[in-house]
């Protein structure tokens, strides 16, 4: 995130009228981060993918090596019309989360045929998350020409960065972003030196390093019902959140197409109530009771404990609790793998995520300061965000060509903090379209804050919410398009970034 975008203030969507970000009105350079104004709405406009990438199709833990095959895709929000996971970075309280599409959508899990308890969502994160980004960076070497759009003038520069820091600054994709290498040089990969703590500070007690990753096997598969607790009982009434519905001559039409039915609520999790409905509770602590370690590709996913710290033999609902810093905890649909998630590490805890073209998320969360100022391991550098769930299933964390990340099979950072301490959450998109807008959101330190991410026609909305929204077990067709409709029309707390492929 500190990448392209930083270095020229945001790929500032000046793309034939299209609307920017609220940069005009002021910025600042914060050791690389560009942040410009505070907003409670983010619209990224544009989402029209066409494009391929790689997808892992096996991995040798004797040799590390990785093999792939290319994948097409094309649409609105493709490639994240795929199913994706959700991530959570501590230090973070999660009190509510739900996934809505729409009740026709045959993507519905609740039609299909249950899927093997485990998806195996290979977070790129170790690519890519661990957001401070470098993303737009990895992908143009030394002495790239690198043309962007600042405050409306277009500006170029020859690129002087190559991705590893110097001995003042914090090398970012080393210790924050753990950033996938985009293309492996003939040293070692700039996500290399974290990877190799990880396997050390997450290598289970009893691990014989002569094991396979293979011969490891799940401890064990909990039917659906075992992790999920009905939502009936903390689902609230159908109230919804006031937003203008003045529409937007541009593309509010496509934004609000397809909107002609209710979204049901296909999962839910609330902390306090200690319900969780069609979700599991993942992280990356494979070989503590579920999933694989091994000194090739560290890791896998797991199960969570009900604290969201450790590895679980079975699927936990997570706790009322708050995330230490660097602590990850991925929620995915609780339908495992039956053959049809395509390929995912042996071993591994594998489960679908949530797919369609249109879907939405609803959360609520606290991101309280906890003192941590090791930016190395994101100390108080809290973040949610989505991955194309292919990636934790595979490899997330580890080398790039084993991670479909690299490639562009997407991933969206919804709200992120790019240093220790800091007060502001940033928004990134990471693939073969990309772009990250420049303003933020104040992170919700002392409080929650509730939020809906909408995925519509070729636009993304990230929305806060009020505080005294109750969440209902459906949306409303009329809510969605007023959200989309008035996230389309850019004011001092609604950025628009319009997103170039």
């Amino acid at each position: 995130m500190k990448n392209f975008i930083a270095a020229s203030a945001l790929l500032a969507a000046s793309i034939s009228g299209a609307a920017a970000d609220l940069c005009s009105k002021g910025s600042v350079d914060d050791n690389g981060n560009w942040y410009c104004q505070a907003v409670d709405a983010i619209t990224y406009t544009g989402m029209m993918g066409k494009g391929n990438y790689n997808k892992i199709t096996n991995m040798d833990s004797n040799s590390g090596s990785c093999s792939s095959t290319p994948y097409g895709y094309s649409g609105q929000m493709s490639p994240l019309d795929e199913e994706v996971s959700l991530h959570f970075r501590g230090p973070l309280k999660i009190k509510q989360f739900a996934f809505f599409s729409p009740s026709t959508d045959s993507s519905d899990s609740s039609k299909k045929a249950k899927r093997s308890a485990m998806h195996r969502h290979n977070h790129a994160h170790n690519h890519v998350h661990k957001h401070k980004r470098d993303e737009d960076v990895e992908k143009r070497a030394v002495g790239d020409w690198v043309t962007a759009t600042v405050d409306g003038m277009a500006v170029s520069w020859i690129n002087e960065w190559s991705g590893v820091a110097s001995t003042a600054a914090p090398a970012p994709a080393a210790t924050t972003s753990a950033a996938p290498a985009p293309a492996a040089s003939s040293t070692e990969p700039a996500s290399a030196g974290f990877v190799n703590k990880l396997l050390k500070v997450n290598a289970p007690v009893a691990y014989s390093s002569s094991a396979s990753s293979s011969s490891s096997a799940v401890a064990a598969k909990a039917s659906s019902s075992s992790s999920s607790a009905s939502s009936s009982s903390a689902a609230s009434s159908s109230s919804a959140a006031s937003s203008s519905s003045s529409s937007s001559s541009s593309s509010s039409s496509s934004s609000s197409s397809g909107s002609s039915g209710s979204w049901g609520r296909k999962a839910y999790y609330n902390s306090e109530a200690g319900s969780a409905d069609n979700v599991v509770f993942l992280n990356h602590n494979g070989g503590q009771g579920s999933g694989v370690f091994d000194y090739t590709f560290g890791n896998s996913l797991s199960y969570s404990n009900s604290k969201g710290d450790a590895g679980a033999s079975s699927p936990q609902v997570l706790a009322d609790t708050q995330l230490a810093s660097n602590h990850e905890v991925i929620i995915m649909s609780d339908k495992e793998c039956d053959g049809d998630c395509g390929y995912y590490r042996d071993g591994n805890v594998a489960y679908h995520g949530f797919a369609g073209a249109q879907k939405a998320f609803f959360f609520e969360f606290e991101m309280p300061l906890d003192g941590n100022t090791d930016a190395a391991t994101n100390g108080d550098m809290p973040a949610i965000w989505m991955l194309n769930a292919q990636i934790p299933r595979t490899l997330q964390y580890g080398k790039a060509e084993c991670s479909c990340w690299t490639t562009g099979c997407g991933e969206f950072d919804l709200f992120e903090v790019l240093a220790p301490g800091d007060l502001r959450c940033k928004s990134t998109l990471h693939s073969n379209i990309k772009g990250g807008n420049s303003d933020y959101f104040k992170r919700p330190t002392s409080g929650s804050m509730k939020a809906m991410v909408i995925l519509n026609g070729e636009n993304m909305h990230i929305k806060v919410l009020d505080n005294d929204y109750q969440l209902p077990t459906s949306l409303d067709a009329s809510w969605i398009s007023d959200q989309c409709d008035s996230g389309l029309i850019q004011n001092t707390l609604n950025s628009l970034f319009a997103l170039i492929a």
